[in-house]
């Protein structure tokens, strides 16, 4: 099935009692058992619900994996899949991750003895290289937050199998829509659906896709015995946005083609990250000044975190989503004062580029 209709009709697109062509909301708390132990499939909302089972098993077939888990939140998600490994265990990181993801894991897990090392993915010899006896897995984040840079999933899958470590992909930018990590050997995909699969900034949520049935098996039990389940309500509207997914993209992404091009012909950006695929554009002015003289002053595009939705976002990384990492870590890096992310929208080019213009030339 191609992917536009995918989007429509993979995992349970209709209800089987009714004949609903969307899911409904199953908002109840339990459920009545026929017997002792005997029941219909579901007992425990936190357990499984037959809204977020739908959603789970949507994104399982997009992104081709063998199971699919739903959590309240990007962060919530990842957590899950950290409570995989134990103290004493190693972790390797993309060196240019979200600042969240780094506070969770250096602040949060460290905590618990589990150690890690920050590494370019985008060098597999510094891969290679930093790979212990105890190194369990390598968490990769391509293109990175936010500076857009790429990663060899395949060449990175091979490494991890042959050192016996677990792949985990963060897939939040590009989406099943245009990279499908776990077709390339990764393990575990990560998401935060907030973003682009809500895509309508009205949904906080998680999704994890795993590629094997032992992996299921645990990320299911860690999902059920931690609880961090995503509600029916938010299931709901989760399905409800992936639907719209390709079409959004598509339009983000020429959106974003037509930005970058216009973003090339302002002498005062010294840089621009843009990894010619999606719709996220990180560009670096001369001077702070100008980089705030831009995100104050627009009128369209809103000044916000976040990223993904039908909307056009400005964020400056160093202060908002990225604040949590040491400064000394984010100028060697390049998340300087000056840089700003911009999520690409829907909306009409052209008005973008004037809102642009009016902001930085007022």
């Amino acid at each position: 099935m191609n992917f536009y209709s995918k989007v429509i009709h993979g995992g349970i697109s209709e209800d089987a009692s009714t004949g609903a062509v969307n899911i409904p909301i199953y908002q109840t708390s339990t459920f009545r058992q026929e017997s002792v132990g005997h029941h219909k499939g579901y007992e425990y909302a936190r357990t499984g619900n037959p809204t977020r089972e739908a959603l789970e098993k949507l994104i399982s077939d997009l992104e081709g994996g063998h199971s699919g888990f739903a959590f309240a939140s990007g962060l919530a998600a990842l957590s899950t899949v950290i409570m995989l490994f134990k103290s004493g265990d190693h972790l390797l990181l993309s060196d240019n991750v979200y600042g969240g993801t780094f506070r969770l894991i250096d602040k949060v897990f460290t905590n618990l003895g589990i150690t890690y090392s920050l590494v370019n993915t985008s060098n597999l010899d510094e891969i290679e290289e930093a790979i212990t006896s105890n190194t369990k897995a390598i968490f990769i984040e391509t293109p990175t937050n936010p500076l857009m840079k790429l990663s060899d999933l395949s060449a990175i899958s091979k490494i991890a199998k042959t050192h016996n470590i677990v792949s985990v992909v963060d897939n939040t930018f590009l989406t099943p829509y245009l990279q499908r990590p776990i077709e390339q050997g990764i393990d575990i995909v990560v998401h935060s659906a907030t973003k682009y699969l809500g895509g309508h900034s009205d949904v906080v949520a998680g999704l994890v896709v795993t590629s094997t049935p032992e992996l299921s098996e645990r990320i299911g039990f860690l999902q059920n015995s931690v609880g961090a389940v995503l509600g029916p309500q938010d299931s709901f509207l989760l399905i409800r946005g992936i639907k719209t997914l390709a079409i959004r993209i598509d339009r983000s992404q020429s959106n974003a083609k037509k930005i970058v091009e216009f973003l090339s012909s302002i002498p005062q950006i010294k840089k621009i990250y843009y990894p010619n695929i999606g719709a996220m554009i990180s560009f670096e002015f001369e001077t702070t000044e100008l980089a705030h003289k831009l995100v104050n002053n627009v009128k369209m595009i809103a000044l916000a975190e976040s990223l993904g939705g039908v909307e056009s976002l400005f964020c400056l990384p160093a202060v908002m989503t990225h604040a949590s990492i040491p400064v000394d870590q984010r100028e060697r890096l390049g998340i300087k004062d000056s840089l700003v992310r911009f999520s690409v929208g829907i909306e009409d080019p052209d008005d973008l580029i004037e809102d642009f213009k009016q902001a930085l030339y007022k």
